[in-house]
């Protein structure tokens, strides 16, 4: 299937452009809260949908991590950007190091935010039953959000969050993208790539913890470095923005 240019927000209008890509369970407006403390005057961030979500919600395709690259690299085509830093949440943890693949010469800097690796993600039975059922069941996803944050954040954020993911994607894709995030494995072809790349973790995210990103993304980056957030889980956009902000800036500043 052709890519298309997806949908997207821009924030700013510097000179140091960035792609910021979601997670499984947000479209665009994932980033919402760290859109106001962004730098604009240093950087012009875009905010784009996968299909099947957001404005791209009646958008069909393969719902593949390589589909979602394409659609990136074609938005920055359209842009006329000839380069560009990614940031990717979860699941465009994934999709970064795939467009950074795709499009060689043309990511400058990599920002992982509890970011899927290369590999996949290794699940057992019980955890897959969890996450597979979370297409068609809001209480797999309010418990699947609860445990990646460390089951300690106030039960109306975890409903305002499953109202959230049910709201911004269709079923379809929210069901395949499991698969694309979790079963697919490139890490081969990122071993050794000397991209810079930033690799924030959050201390109460059990799952996709530092340790996890020590043994793949610092193991196959040798220009990786890890910051990571001690009050955050796995969606440091609402729970720590500030924080967060400061850290992507910093780095891709440097």
């Amino acid at each position: 299937m052709s890519a298309v240019a997806l949908p997207y927000d821009v924030h700013g209008s510097g000179p140091h452009r960035v792609i910021a890509l979601h997670g499984w369970f947000g479209d665009r407006r994932a980033f919402a809260k760290v859109v106001p403390y962004l730098d604009g005057d240093a950087f012009t961030y875009v905010f784009p949908d996968y299909r099947g979500y957001g404005q791209a919600r009646d958008l069909t395709g393969e719902y593949a991590i390589a589909e979602i690259a394409g659609d990136v690299t074609a938005v920055a085509d359209k842009l006329g950007w000839d380069d560009f830093s990614l940031i990717g949440h979860s699941m465009g943890g994934s999709v970064i190091q795939r467009v950074m693949l795709d499009a060689p010469g043309r990511v400058r800097k990599l920002v992982g935010v509890n970011p899927v690796p290369a590999s996949g993600v290794p699940f057992d039975e019980q955890g897959w039953a969890l996450f597979s059922g979370a297409a068609d069941e809001p209480g797999n996803r309010r418990a699947i959000i609860d445990f990646t944050t460390g089951g300690r954040l106030p039960a109306a954020w975890l409903d305002e969050m499953v109202a959230a993911s049910l709201g911004n994607s269709n079923v379809e894709a929210f069901r395949a993208y499991l698969t694309a995030w979790a079963r697919t494995d490139f890490h081969a072809e990122v071993a050794g790539n000397t991209t810079p790349a930033l690799v924030i973790a959050g201390g109460q995210d059990p799952a996709l913890s530092a340790d996890v990103m020590r043994a793949t993304w610092l193991r196959w980056y040798p220009n990786a470095e890890l910051c990571v957030l001690a009050d955050a889980g796995h969606y440091p956009m609402e729970e720590t923005p500030l924080a967060l902000v400061a850290a992507i800036e910093k780095f891709l500043k440097a």
